[in-house]
């Protein structure tokens, strides 16, 4: 008898860690799945005059779309990176115009475009307008919008 219970509790001993690394697995796989059908958005604040800056967020924004695809993305640009957006002006058209069409939004603030003197004919074609840019940002946080200051 006290034969068949050491075999019992051996036999359970052994069988455990088989049982918790399977629903560990499942759990990572869940975990994996859910991810892939999480849905990205992401808005990113653009205020920096800088060039090189704008080529930076034209890469970063690339890898974004090239590793999720489906996300979605919105840059907000406003106060001294303006300029990203203005037709005479960039340094980017060709890679704004790019990523438009992976479906990647620009919306130039009105703030700061009456400051500036611009008007939306001079924007890039496909830029939107919103009435203030940090208003916009805020109203993607408050829906969940994941958040870069770039």
């Amino acid at each position: 008898m006290k034969l068949k219970l050491i075999f019992v509790i051996l036999l359970a001993v052994l069988a455990a860690p088989t049982a918790f690394a399977q629903k560990q697995t499942n759990k990572k796989a869940t975990a994996a799945k859910a991810e892939q059908t999480t849905p990205r958005r992401i808005v990113y604040d653009m205020a920096e005059g800088d060039t090189a800056r704008h080529s930076g967020l034209m890469r970063q924004l690339n890898n974004i779309k090239r590793g999720w695809p489906d996300a979605q993305v919105e840059i907000v640009v406003h106060g001294k990176a303006l300029n990203l957006l203005v037709t005479d002006k960039t340094t980017q058209a060709a890679a704004i115009k790019s990523l438009q069409e992976k479906g990647v939004s620009f919306v130039a603030c009105e703030n700061t475009m009456r400051v500036q003197k611009v008007e939306k004919n001079q924007l890039l074609p496909g830029v939107t307008t919103v009435p203030m840019g940090i208003g916009e940002i805020i109203t993607k946080q408050d829906e969940g919008w994941g958040y870069i200051k770039f």
